[in-house]
């Protein structure tokens, strides 16, 4: 990182270097969990439900690109070993073992939910004190925000179906 973009960070870069280590393991488990679920999942609305899975993953990726692009600007390195993965998470994976689309969407929405919280936790730590890892956490904490309300309503969704299609 160059030398004047360090000293505007105004909190210990070495801390926030970990901090978004574990946001980063996070995003590619999340892309894997939502990848392989949109291969798995059965049961009503499937092809719907499959199509917003894929467009989450694709979102999950590009939330692992902008994440590890602030981790070497900060002058650090992401995690460089999927095994690591699982040692830095805050939200773990949930293998989609039961494939039923409920099980899948419940699964993603816990998923989002500790998304969020872990992105709130880093807004509240840099705002004021990183502008461009804050910028940055604004953008994926939205895009969080847009995937549980979306998985949501797909469960909504559902939920009427059974009730008026019995």
């Amino acid at each position: 990182m160059g030398t004047k973009g360090r000293e505007i960070v105004g909190l210990d870069v070495g801390k926030l270097v970990d901090l978004l280590n574990k946001a980063y393991a996070d995003e590619w488990l999340a892309y894997y969990q939502y990848f392989i679920g949109a291969k798995v999942v059965k049961g009503p609305m499937r092809e719907a439900t499959a199509a917003e899975l894929t467009q989450h993953a694709a979102d999950e990726l590009r939330h692992a690109g902008l994440v590890a692009d602030r981790i070497i600007q900060l002058g650090g390195t992401p995690l460089l070993k999927p095994e690591e993965w699982y040692k830095w998470t805050n939200c773990g994976y949930d293998a989609p073992s039961d494939p039923y689309v409920e099980a899948i969407l419940a699964q993603n929405i816990k998923g989002e939910q500790c998304a969020i919280g872990v992105y709130q936790k880093l807004l509240d730590l840099t705002r004021d004190k990183d502008i461009v890892t804050f910028n940055m956490v604004t953008t994926i904490l939205s895009d969080e925000v847009e995937h549980e309300e979306d998985l949501q309503a797909i469960m909504e969704d559902i939920e009427v179906m059974k009730k008026h299609y019995k």
